[in-house]
């Protein structure tokens, strides 16, 4: 089973991250890469750097960062494969992303959500299924 760590949050524009995190997370990816559970892992630049595209009644809009809601932003991801939801939650608890909210009143978030597989979808016929399960094979 897969399943996404999601890391919520948006630190402030142009924000570097603290050593003492970048060291954390680094040993946690070696932690995930040794167990071999982990498939990708990224982090994201706040969200001043991004947009969003907004659809709504047949209208489409961009909208530019910086966005408000901050504690609903994605701050970076995991993608590991495990046995379980446990399993997973085990994992998302020992992410070290308390060092990102140290000294700080903000809260530190991780999201676990297991991703959809073609045979989940019930709306899915046999030839999206064969081609989603093919580019499944070549991730």
């Amino acid at each position: 089973m897969r399943f996404m760590l999601i890391l919520k949050g948006d630190p402030p524009p142009g924000a570097v991250p603290p050593k003492e995190l970048v060291d954390a997370m680094t040993e946690y990816n070696a932690e995930l890469a040794r167990a071999g559970v982990l498939l990708a892992a990224e982090g994201l630049h706040d969200s001043s750097r991004g947009a969003r595209v907004i659809y709504a009644k047949g209208d489409r809009r961009v909208v530019d960062g910086p966005f408000a809601e901050s504690k609903e932003l994605i701050a970076g991801f995991y993608l590991i494969e495990v046995r379980s939801l446990d399993e997973a939650v085990e994992w998302a608890r020992r992410a070290p992303v308390d060092k990102a909210v140290e000294g700080t009143d903000r809260e530190a978030v991780v999201e676990i959500r297991e991703v959809a597989e073609p045979r989940d979808i019930e709306t899915i016929d046999e030839d999206q299924r064969v081609q989603a399960e093919r580019s499944l094979l070549n991730r």
